[in-house]
């Protein structure tokens, strides 16, 4: 393999969380290689979290579904373009986009799986990931694709965030320094905590006088799991953000909060990353590949599979009593519409047990205009 690519295409194709994660690989390829050029090849409206990445040199999007035209087009404008290429993920459109592009290839692949056999003799230089069962934070695996190029031990950068973007000013004009931000919804039934328990911890944070901030985005599930909430106060002790916000508007944000709670979902990757406390909702997932990955905290990083509260760096993980938590799958029935009992059971008061240990004392919204 080329000891100094020149060109090195880092392929992706899952979800935003995934994408954000994908950034310490990003900086230990642009601290080995500074000269190369760095490209990121990833489905459309999943690249946003990268947008001024300085580690970046250009975002690829491609549809989720080519079809035959736009497959073969596709392989001809990416054939043997790079010196390298580096595939996060397991799945087949992965690698076979990373051996029409990269003269070179490591990647990922599943610890077993049938196309197993042909992904390995495409790959230089293969990761094996023992899937959402595993012990390997999914950082750490994508940092493990620069192996045979980094020295032994090489420590894993810390996650990047968008470079911060100024706020809408009639939002920036209502908050206080301090505030919590609560991010009710997931993607997800099966990672949904449930919303009459963010209800309870709104509430109570509300009656102490503290001020919240409700984030989410436009999409019709987003505000179906708002809504209630929205109604329970009104600005500025109660400010929704929900659907006018981008990425880099949400760093900013993060930049005056004092709390973040909020489930498995990509936003808790980005509030952890960017130095924010945040109280994390588990329920199925394994925190050991899935976990917020902190800001800052001892190399390495290691969280583990199952414990009522841990606390690693600026994250405080929270998840089910049952014995079969995390099981890994996607909920009790193991589809995405499915239930997770194991989210019910971590009650509201937990989570504001957790809260007022890390708030400063109450600065109340009234007094803090007064004084203005």
């Amino acid at each position: 393999m080329n000891a100094s690519p020149r060109r090195v295409l880092v392929v992706t194709s899952r979800q935003i969380g995934d994408v954000l994660l994908t950034t310490p690989l990003l900086r230990a390829a642009r601290e080995r290689w500074p000269a190369a050029r760095i490209e990121v090849l990833g489905i459309e409206r999943t690249l946003g979290m990268l947008k001024g990445n300085p580690d970046a040199d250009e975002l690829q999007e491609v549809p989720a579904r080519l079809g035959w035209r736009g497959g073969i087009a596709l392989a001809l404008r990416l054939w043997r373009r790079y010196d390298l290429a580096l595939v996060t993920d397991v799945g087949d459109r992965a690698h076979i986009l990373g051996w029409i592009a990269g003269r070179a290839r490591s990647g990922i692949v599943p610890e077993q799986s049938g196309s197993n056999w042909w992904k390995k003799r495409s790959l230089d230089h293969a990761v094996v990931a023992a899937g959402d069962r595993g012990e390997v934070h999914s950082v750490a695996e994508k940092h493990a694709l620069l192996a045979p190029w980094l020295p032994a031990g090489a420590a894993v950068p810390p996650v990047s965030v968008p470079p911060a973007r100024p706020l809408p000013e009639d939002l920036a004009a209502l908050l206080r320094p301090g505030f919590v931000l609560v991010h009710a919804p997931s993607m997800w039934d099966y990672k949904q905590w449930p919303i009459a328990h963010y209800d309870a911890v709104v509430r109570a944070l509300l009656a102490e006088g503290r001020q919240v901030v409700l984030t989410g985005s436009g999409s019709t599930r987003d505000q179906e799991c708002i809504a209630p909430l929205r109604r329970l106060g009104e600005a500025p002790q109660l400010v929704d953000t929900s659907g006018r916000l981008d990425f880099n508007q949400l760093v900013r944000l993060f930049a005056d909060a004092a709390l973040y709670i909020g489930p498995d979902t990509s936003v808790s990757h980005l509030a952890a990353a960017a130095g924010l406390p945040v109280i994390a909702v588990f329920g199925p997932t394994n925190p050991q590949r899935w976990a917020p990955w902190p800001a800052s905290a001892p190399q390495p990083v290691r969280f583990v599979r199952r414990a009522a509260i841990q606390q690693v760096g600026n994250v405080t993980l929270l998840q089910g009593p049952q014995d079969c938590v995390p099981c890994g799958r996607a909920g009790c029935e193991d589809h995405r519409g499915s239930r997770s009992d194991c989210l019910p059971a971590i009650t509201p008061d937990r989570v504001l047990q957790q809260a007022r240990r890390v708030l400063p004392p109450v600065t109340r919204i009234e007094e803090t205009a007064s004084n203005a």
